[in-house]
C-alpha cells in the first residue's frame, strides 16, 4: 500500500481538491482531513493547502495555527516526515513556528494571479530532491499577502523568483526548515500538473514530495 498524505482542510481552504487530485494523478494517495481532527495516525506526510483559512482574519494563518490538527503536524515535523505548506499553508506553518519568518502584503498591495518563473537553489529538501540547482520552473502564483520576511535571517530559501513579483525577502518563493522536511512554497505546484492548465512544471516538485514519503515508514 502506498503511503498516504493527509491534506488538511480549514474553514476557507479552497485548494484541497486540487492537491488531492494532483497527488493521485502522480501515483500517490491522499485524503482530506478536517482541521479539528487531532490524530494523523496512518499518514506518512501532510500538506496544508492554499486558500483563506478562517478568512485570513487577524493575520493569514494565525487562527489556523491554533487548530487541534497542528499538534499532530508538529509531531510529524519533529519526526522528520514530509510537511508541505502551499500558499496559505506556508503562512500557517510560519504562524505555527514550524518555519521562520512571516508574510505581509505584496509590495504593490495587489493580488497576484499569474505564472511566475522560479529557480531551484536548494535540492536537499522534500520538495526539491529530484531537481537540479539552477533548474527553472514556471508555476502559478495566486496571493495577496505573499511577501515573506524573516528578520531572524534563519530562513533557508529553496526556490527563488527569477523576477521580484511581490517583494519577498531574498526573492524567496519557497523556504525550508533546517532538516529540509518542512517546506513552505507560495506558488501552486498542484495547479501546474496538466498541459491544459498551462504548465506541468509542478510535477517534479510533487514527485519529490512523493519520493520523500516512500523513504519513510507510515506514521504510527
Amino acid at each position: 500500500m502506498s503511503p498516504v498524505t493527509a491534506v488538511v482542510v480549514f474553514p476557507g481552504t479552497n485548494c484541497e481538491r486540487d492537491v488531492i487530485r494532483a497527488l493521485r494523478a502522480l501515483g500517490g494517495e491522499a485524503e482530506a482531513v478536517w482541521h479539528r481532527d487531532a490524530d494523523l495516525s496512518g499518514f506518512a506526510g501532510v500538506v496544508l493547502p492554499g486558500g483563506f483559512a478562517h478568512g485570513d482574519y487577524l493575520r493569514p494563518g494565525a487562527i489556523a495555527a491554533t487548530s487541534p490538527i497542528m499538534a499532530a503536524v508538529r509531531r510529524m515535523a519533529g519526526e522528520g516526515r514530509p510537511v508541505l505548506g502551499i500558499c496559505n499553508g506556508w503562512q500557517v506553518l510560519c504562524e505555527a513556528g514550524l518555519l521562520p519568518g512571516a508574510h505581509i502584503a505584496n509590495r504593490d498591495l495587489r493580488f497576484i494571479c499569474r505564472f511566475v518563473e522560479v529557480e531551484v537553489v536548494d535540492t536537499d529538501t522534500v520538495l526539491t530532491s529530484t531537481l537540479q540547482v539552477g533548474q527553472v520552473l514556471r508555476i502559478p502564483l495566486n496571493s495577496y499577502e505573499g511577501a515573506w520576511v524573516d528578520p531572524s535571517g534563519e530562513g533557508r530559501v529553496v526556490l527563488r523568483y527569477r523576477d521580484d513579483p511581490n517583494g519577498s525577502q531574498g526573492r524567496a518563493a519557497a523556504v525550508a526548515d533546517g532538516r529540509g522536511n518542512v517546506v513552505g512554497v507560495m506558488p501552486h505546484p498542484e495547479r501546474a500538473v496538466d498541459h491544459l492548465t498551462g504548465s506541468t512544471d509542478g510535477v517534479p516538485l510533487l514527485e519529490s514530495y512523493l519520493a520523500a514519503l516512500e523513504r519513510l515508514p507510515v506514521h504510527a
